[in-house]
């Protein structure tokens, strides 16, 4: 009897550490106090060694809400051999940063893991670099993480989604010599145990399942492990080797910190600590002697039925003393154990021999059961419930109830349940346990039944009510009777008459109808059956596996629904161990034991262990032996349970299994699933890899070059079984001649593996682990060995290729033929197995399968075999356990031929006509002419090759849409074209990258680009060829050009085609790593510090920014412009716009750093000026055109802005501009004596804008008319544009022209818009304003600083000629602009401002136009995205209470999820979806006229941003803490943010219809979209940094 001992409320965990095989407290190895993860932080902290490997960073990438993508949810890390880094990385701005906390249980700062201790890291607050959490990794364990951050509402918490990491154990078995000798003969004397240690990883392990009950006593073992070690197995899986149970089986067990007695020759043997002392010593053995690790089973759910502790402490299993709901159950089960003991009594049948016995039992037993009154369990008790509410009443003891007068007693029964007052309701315990208390009830039908006052009356009333509550309540009875009846019939079906059942003897007391549900503790349940009738463990069919069976509201055991195992007895564990303290600690010395003597556990019935039991047990196990391997059998029935429980126990390997596959295709998906690593040709390690500088995880020590490699998640490892010890054999499932093939392709799987000496040595059937009472018969490799000398070489081979890192392979399943190719990537050697497999019996025939044609590769037969059987039945007698008589044949060598065609040399291996099913072949193999260095070649001199390019040769290397590379090549090259997948967007490398990205990361080499690379080099010469061709054009080119050539000839001569993906991408993801470290590092700091968004916008202004003949910047010469879109403003006349290059200026020059480009830009427009005005469309400024009033104004604006941001940027103001057209402003061609024949200063020019506009501009186009403008009517040609100076404010425009960026012109005959355009804004447009206001600031400025050599501008006021300043224009518009624009939110108020009361739609807002045409006034009011832009250019204007309410307002109105929406959805114009090929009869739509009403255009994004950025931190949310606006506004980012990182063109589109829907007319990548995000996130950067 154990004996009792107090407990404390923890559980208590040995310190003994184990590593290696060896305790740390033993006294042969010295005690430090360093445990791993300090050991860990000094290695990064300690002295780095010239030499030293680059350090391993995998890196995970975050969701915005700071948990893994789903891909991600689980992390599998390989063995911290030497210590690595997990980082852990966030874009800067999410959700998540918010004040953003990363927690996890991993030991960040040393010392000891501890479940429920997590180490923190705040995480930076800078949003304009990305967020790095690096963790050294130095050890195993399974840990879990999360992010803490600030939620939406003040004050709250958000703990985001949790992500897990398992990292590999350490194993270190000793060294086998090689199995395969030179010339690919089989060494016989190979797989020799060696003196040397190896660090062998999980794809290595090869494992054998012994059950240590038919091996005899330990001093027999020996035998057996040699013959384990001989056959090349390395890790012995022992089923559990402690004390057994009444029922001999080694599950059961009956002393957890005992070994079986039987084991042992004496007890001085088990001695004072139950044998773990010898048991020790043997395992030592395998370890050392025979290079076996051990791995025992770990059986957590229950004990035996018979363990003598269970007398002393009954609460460790469920009984209806502490689980009360399994009172009718026990009640069931006693009752048909009587039922049982009485047949003969009876008259009935107590032996089985047919369905109609059966039905004559159950017929017995239900009219048995009826007389126990079950449905006490379940009803109210009438009579009960009349006399409590009769008391009650007569003693006024009435709880209160409102609303329910009149109700019928259906409707009262239906309150009572829905306010829980129906006690013990759906839970049967005790009989008439459901009730309702007596108040309640009184107190219930004295508010329902007002008209009656005599209580017998009421008493009656409540009975109605009970009687509609018993209802359902009986037939829940009923129900659940059924559903136990039935049960107990399937079982006594099955256990008496089944063919394939036990076939149990007579029924008895002893061997009742059907299996006991409980085990009534010996000696004790007479006297207290509800404390010592404890719950048998059993398991369910698709039961929820984190739902224990055994509690409520579950009625399994009452149903019967369990099928239970008699003999063991399921534990009680509680929410922890402060709900059954003696048996958590008598576990956990358990686990402890068992963590000390062996290197790993299996996890018995994994999937019914409660999920905290599992984790704290394991912990503890973990805490003894760091470095323990755990392995487990899920049946959960889903793929995400599998992972939630392999990553919160840190299950290592799952245990899957060959004989589930009911046919070759099956077992081919298995074996491609479990067993493949990666496809041969993988690019993932080879392209996706790249070298940083890692600085000190601790901020202590060196920074140490490192190898980032990000990581994409994990499925779970598999730990494949050809059989496990509990399933049939492969002759009942499939044929023995199987056993052959389906072993061969085990050990040929890229997994651990597993088999049972009953597979090797050919058992015909499943061996029962209760009754079978022989010994395994040893055979080493000689008679009766089965394929014992198959798996000697197989087992070997397969560790020595995991050690080799044989990672790559290749499944091919062609009929009854499976083929499994394995290869080292970095030799490309490898071995090839061919099996026949033999699922179907009898068959003798050698089937088809076509020639393997290995291309470029010589093959070397290894090995061959074929298996016959001389009979099916075993050899086995009384005493020991044989297999069935086989003769395993070595087949003759098979010489493989080599071959050539048009594809280049083969080696083609050829089935020979004699090999039946079961047969195998192995081959080694070498692809032949790959130059080792080749990987190394491919990847080098990327960087010298690429980065003295110049940001517009790096144009032409990474973007040039179809039309540009067309026009730049004079149609010589253009968009490349995949078979079966399209032409790709671009012509340069980011064309390439878009699938690549995804073949890199999936490893997709089925994908449609490597198809077409296999079937050619096309692809190859495409990309060293177009750049070959525009050397003449940019001579730096040459060196890319040769780095490609030189590259691509290697691959072309050495790799062969089902290679050449991998090589191709190896070369263009290096020529694009170099070619984008090339444009960040020719950036400004804040582009080259910032985090990848950054980086992405800032590619979009090389992308944008490039060399065509049609298009330039210079009438004479070809230059580089900037397009204002792609792929429809590729080259050309429409490729540079005016207004569109100077609302992109800001962002994609001057704040990437680009100031040579942008000033180029500046000085052609400004040459160009006349009229005052800038041309809209510069036409290479040849034949500009002068229709746009805002262009000049976004001019002017960049000049100030590259006045500030450019060194010496005021320098500009004074150079000198040779003027395309005379003073008089006469239209001349480009090449006209009169064209170029002045200058101007940029002031001068600068001046020249304002006094044109102060004087007023009045012109007719040049060449008005169909020619220049086929849509426009005749009076749109007129240009006026006028200065109203009572306020200072430009107006312009009519309403048949169109002069700012709203720009559609009507086309549509059919609905009569042709001509007349969908936004007008003629009068004085808010964002000109902005702007004239922010230039006139500007000047004033200057001109006070003599730095500008103007102080204003001579206007004509009141018939008075005078000179008006920069600053009383200014002050002029700063006194009339909220009069002029604001619509107030307070109609009361309109008395104070030029508004019309009856035409305004919204309020709080401010108008897009002030003075809008005649009969046209109400476009004045409309609510659109203008506004913003003269917030950010002259915030002075506006009221900060005015301008944060409207701000506010088009956040919730106007926003979109990549741009903002052109009109307000409440506009009768609101018109959202863009089609301008429609042309329908609706005026509204025909031929795109809704281009500016209601689509959701990029560019205002930027500006609303930045417009909300300083309001917000002036008077809102971020006065105080301005991380509040910028967290707001950067989850506003992270839709352009995914769109970017996503879509092919790499940018932000020009428009996208409602609700960021997709437009297939908009330009994929728009100038301004992605520039004004960059001036946003510029600003966000000064923020920082100031």
């Amino acid at each position: 009897m154990a004996a009792k001992k107090k407990l404390s409320q923890t559980v208590k965990i040995p310190k003994t550490i184990v590593t290696d095989g060896h305790p740390q407290n033993s006294p042969s190895v010295p005690q430090t106090p360093k445990t791993p993860a300090d050991e860990g932080l000094d290695f990064f902290e300690s002295a780095f060694k010239q030499g030293d490997a680059p350090i391993h960073v995998y890196e995970l990438e975050l969701d915005p809400d700071g948990g893994p993508n789903k891909d991600r949810s689980y992390m599998r890390l390989p063995p911290a051999y030497v210590p690595y880094i997990l980082r852990v990385a966030l874009e800067a701005g999410t959700p998540a940063s918010k004040n953003g906390v990363f927690k996890t249980n991993f030991p960040l700062d040393g010392g000891y893991f501890s479940r429920d201790h997590f180490a923190e890291r705040k995480l930076p607050t800078d949003f304009s670099k990305p967020i790095h959490i690096d963790l050294p990794i130095s050890h195993a364990g399974a840990f879990c993480y999360w992010i803490e951050y600030d939620g939406d509402a003040p004050g709250t918490r958000v703990k985001g989604r949790e992500g897990y990491f398992n990292i590999d154990p350490i194993l270190r078995p000793k060294a086998r010599s090689s199995i395969i000798a030179p010339g690919a003969k089989v060494d016989q004397q190979g797989g020799a145990v060696l003196s040397d240690y190896v660090n062998l990883p999980m794809d290595g392990l090869s494992i054998l399942t012994l059950v240590s009950k038919w091996m005899g006593t330990i001093n027999e073992w020996r035998e057996h492990l040699a013959e384990a070690s001989e056959r090349g197995y390395n890790m012995i899986h022992w089923t559990p080797l402690q004390e057994r149970g009444e029922s001999s089986s080694p599950y059961s067990i009956r002393n957890q910190m005992v070994y079986e007695p039987a084991m042992f020759e004496s007890k001085a043997d088990l001695g004072k600590d139950g044998g773990k002392t010898k048991m020790e010593e043997v395992l030592k053995m395998a370890k050392e002697e025979y290079g076996l690790l051990n791995l025992t089973d770990v059986v957590l759910n229950h004990t035996a039925n018979d363990s003598p502790w269970l007398r002393d402490h009954p609460e460790a299993g469920y009984s209806p003393s502490n689980t009360p709901h399994l009172t009718p159950a026990l009640e069931l089960d006693t009752a048909q154990i009587e039922f049982s003991a009485s047949l003969e009594a009876k008259g009935l049948p107590t032996v089985v021999s047919s369905m109609e016995d059966i039905d004559t039992l159950m017929a017995a037993f239900k009219d048995y059961i009826k007389g126990k009154n079950f449905w006490h369990y379940y009803v109210l008790d009438v009579k009960a419930e009349r006399e409590s509410v009769k008391k009650a009443l007569s003693q006024n003891k009435l709880s209160s109830w409102s609303g329910i007068e009149h109700k019928n007693v259906v409707e009262l029964a239906e309150v009572l349940k829905s306010s829980g007052s129906v006690i013990g309701l759906g839970v049967p315990q005790k009989r008439f346990g459901t009730h309702v208390e007596s108040s309640v009830a009184a107190g219930l039908v004295k508010a329902a039944f007002v008209d009656l006052q005599d209580v017998d009356a009421l008493a009656d009333a409540w009975i109605r009510v009970v009687d509609v509550l018993n209802v359902p309540l009986y037939q829940e009875w009923e129900d659940d009777t059924e559903a136990a009846i039935s049960n107990i019939k399937g079982r006594l079906k099955y256990t008496r008459l089944d063919e394939h059942g036990p076939k149990l003897g007579p029924i008895t007391k002893d061997t009742p109808l059907a299996e006991s549900y409980f085990t009534r503790i010996e000696g004790k349940a007479e006297e207290d059956p509800g404390k010592y009738s404890v719950a048998n463990n059993g398991w369910i069919w698709n039961a929820d596996p984190l739902k224990n069976f055994a509690l409520p509201p579950s009625k399994a055991y009452l149903r019967r629904e369990v099928l239970v195992w008699g003999d063991c007895v399921k534990l009680r564990y509680g929410d922890g161990p402060e709900s059954n303290p003696w048996l958590w600690q008598h576990m956990t010395d358990y686990v402890a034991s068992l963590a000390s003597s062996f290197e790993g556990f299996r996890i018995d019935n994994c999937h019914s262990t409660p999920l905290h039991v599992g984790v704290t047990l394991l912990d503890a196990a973990r805490v003894v032996r760091p470095d323990l391997y755990v392995c487990a059998e899920l049946f959960t029935g889903s793929e995400e349970m599998d992972t939630l429980f392999v990553s919160k126990l840190g299950i290592n390997s799952l245990i899957r299994e060959a004989g589930n596959a009911f046919d070759p295709k099956e077992l081919s998906r298995l074996l491609y699933r479990h067993g493949l690593g990666k496809p041969i040709g993988s690019m993932d390690s080879a392209c996706l890899s790249s070298k940083e500088e890692l600085p000190p995880p601790t901020g202590k020590g060196p920074t140490r070059p490192c190898i980032v490699i990000p990581h994409n998640g994990s499925v779970p490892h598999a730990l494949f079984y050809d059989l496990t010890h509990d399933n049939e054999s492969y002759l009942d499932k499939r044929s023995a001649e199987d056993v052959l093939s389906t072993g061969a392709l085990m050990t040929f799987s890229y997994s651990a593996v597993g088999s049972v000496k009953g597979f090797d040595d050919l058992y015909p059937k499943l061996l029962n682990l209760v009754q079978e009472k022989r010994k395994y018969e040893i055979t080493r490799l000689g008679e009766n060995s089965g394929i014992a000398k198959v798996k000697r070489l197989l087992n070997a081979l397969h560790t020595e290729m995991a050690l080799g890192g044989f990672e790559e392979g290749h499944v091919h399943q062609e009929n009854d033929y499976i083929v499994m190719h394995r290869i080292q990537p970095a030799t490309q050697k490898g071995y090839i197995l061919i099996a026949h497999t033999a699922f179907q019996k009898g068959s003798k025939d050698r089937g088809f399968i076509n020639p393997v044609k290995l291309r470029q590769t010589k093959a070397k037969f290894v090995y061959g075999a074929h298996i016959e059987f001389s009979s099916y039945d075993g050899l086995s007698d009384e005493q020991t356990i044989r297999g069935m008589h086989a003769q395993v044949s070595d087949m003759k060598p098979v010489v493989v031929p080599q071959g050539l065609d048009g594809e280049g040399p083969y080696a083609e291996v050829i089935v020979p006509e004699h090999f039946p099913p079961g047969s195998i072949m192995v081959f080694e193999t070498q692809l032949q002419g790959l130059e080792s260095t080749l990987d190394t070649f491919c990847s080098s001199g990327a960087e010298e090759a690429f980065g003295d390019l110049n940001l517009v040769e790096l144009n032409v290397v990474l973007h040039r849409a179809e039309g540009e590379e067309r026009d730049a090549t004079k149609g010589e090259f253009g968009a490349y074209n995949v078979s079966g997948m399209g032409p790709l967007v671009y012509c340069g490398l980011e064309g390439f990258m878009h699938p690549l990205r995804h073949i890199m990361r999936y490893n997709d080499l089925g994908h449609p680009l490597c198809g077409h690379l296999r079937d050619g080099c096309w692809a190859m010469d495409y990309t060293s060829s177009r750049l070959e061709k525009q050397t003449e054009t940019f001579s730096n080119l040459a060196k890319p050009a040769q780095w490609y050539k030189e590259r691509f000839e290697r691959i072309r001569e050495n790799v062969p085609a089902f290679l050449r993906p991998k090589y191709f991408a190896i070369v263009i993801s290096e020529a694009y790593k170099a070619a984008r470290k090339a444009v960040i590092e020719q950036s400004s700091e804040f582009i080259a510090s910032g985090h990848s968004f950054t980086h992405d916008l800032a590619l979009c202004s090389v992308q944008m920014h490039g060399m065509v003949h049609s298009a330039s910047l210079d009438p004479v010469k070809q230059t580089p412009s900037l397009a204002a879109g792609l792929p429809h403003f590729a080259a050309g006349w429409a490729r540079c716009w005016g207004r569109d290059v100077f609302i992109s200026l800001r962002g994609l020059f001057l704040t990437t750093g680009n100031f040579v480009g942008a000033k180029k830009h500046i000085l052609a427009f400004a040459s160009t000026l006349k009229h005052g005005l800038i041309p809209n469309l510069l036409d290479s400024v040849r034949s500009p055109r002068y229709n746009s009033r805002d262009s000049p104004w976004w001019m002017l604006q960049n000049i100030q802005d590259y006045t500030a941001s450019a060194p010496d940027g005021l320098a500009i103001l004074s150079e000198p501009v040779k003027r395309r057209f005379p003073k008089d402003a006469e239209w001349v061609p480009w090449d006209d004596p009169k064209a170029y024949s002045y200058s101007s200063s940029i002031a001068e020019i600068i001046q020249e804008i304002l006094q044109s506009h102060a004087d007023g501009i009045s012109f007719r186009e040049y060449n008005a008319g169909p020619n220049l403008d086929m849509q426009m009517k005749d009076e749109g040609f007129n240009i006026s544009i006028q200065v109203d100076w009572t306020t200072g404010l430009i107006f312009g425009g009519n309403s048949n022209n169109c002069g700012t960026w709203m720009d559609k012109m009507g086309e549509s005959v059919k609905a009569g818009t042709k001509g007349v355009p969908g936004t007008p804004r003629d009068g004085a447009p808010v964002e000109i304003t902005g702007l004239l206001k922010s230039t006139l600031r500007w000047l004033a400025q200057l001109s006070d600083a003599k730095k500008f050599p103007f102080k204003g501008v001579e206007a004509t006021i009141d018939g008075k000629r005078r000179l008006v300043t920069y600053k009383e224009w200014s002050d002029l518009i700063q006194t009339s602009f909220e009069k002029c624009y604001y619509v107030p939110l307070d109609p009361s108020e309109d008395p104070n401002y030029n508004v019309d009361t009856n035409i305004i739609n919204r309020r709080g807002i401010y108008k897009d136009v002030y003075g809008s045409g005649s009969g046209r006034e109400w476009s004045d009011y409309q609510f659109r995205s203008n506004f913003p832009v003269a917030m950010t250019v002259a915030p002075e204007l506006f009221d900060e209470r005015h301008a944060l309410y409207s701000l506010q307002l088009a956040d919730k109105v106007l926003r979109g999820p990549l741009g903002m929406k052109t009109l307000d959805p409440a506009d009768m114009q609101y018109r959202p979806y863009y089609d301008n090929a429609n042309d329908g009869g609706d005026p509204a739509i025909a031929k795109g006229l809704n281009y500016h009403n209601g689509p959701e255009w990029g560019w205002p994004l930027g500006y609303f941003l930045r417009a909300y950025l300083y309001f917000d931190t002036r008077i809102g949310a971020g006065k105080d803490d301005p991380t509040k606006t910028l967290h707001h506004l950067h989850r506003v980012l992270l839709t352009p943010r995914h769109h970017i990182k996503n879509d092919p063109w790499r940018g932000i589109p020009e428009l996208t219809n409602k609700d960021g829907e997709y437009c297939r007319d908009s330009c994929n990548t728009q100038a301004w979209s992605s520039s004004t995000l960059l001036d946003f996130l510029e600003e966000v950067h000064k923020m920082s940094t100031s």
